[in-house]
């Protein structure tokens, strides 16, 4: 059987059950983070606060 048969997605991809949360791309952690606790019925981490350069820069 051929990788492309299974019908799964490009690499490189990241699957979560059988929801692909990224395909062909990064991820940024906290996409990651979020989606992992919302599966296992977690709630979502508080959001940590910016200063201003953080919120400029997106970090």
């Amino acid at each position: 059987m051929e990788y492309a048969d299974l019908d799964l997605p490009v690499a490189p991809a990241i699957m979560l059950d059988d929801e692909v949360l990224v395909e062909g791309s990064d991820v940024r952690e906290e996409v990651l983070v979020g989606a992992i606790r919302t599966h296992l019925g977690m709630p979502p981490l508080e959001s940590e606060k910016k200063g201003i350069l953080g919120r400029l820069f997106d970090k």
